[in-house]
């Protein structure tokens, strides 16, 4: 027999997945932003070694 009122738990599920979600956006940029640090990195010390 299904309960009857409002629906248990939904509020707390979507504010959940809406702060893993944005968890998960944050350190792919982070992890974007760190590789384009490290290819300028390699890019200069290139031009350094070639010269």
């Amino acid at each position: 027999m299904s309960k009857k009122g409002a629906q248990k738990n939904t509020k707390n599920k979507a504010k959940h997945s809406k702060l893993m979600a944005r968890k998960v956006n944050k350190q792919k940029a982070e992890k974007a932003l760190r590789k384009e640090r490290l290819k300028e990195i390699v890019k200069r010390a290139k031009e350094e070694g070639a010269q």
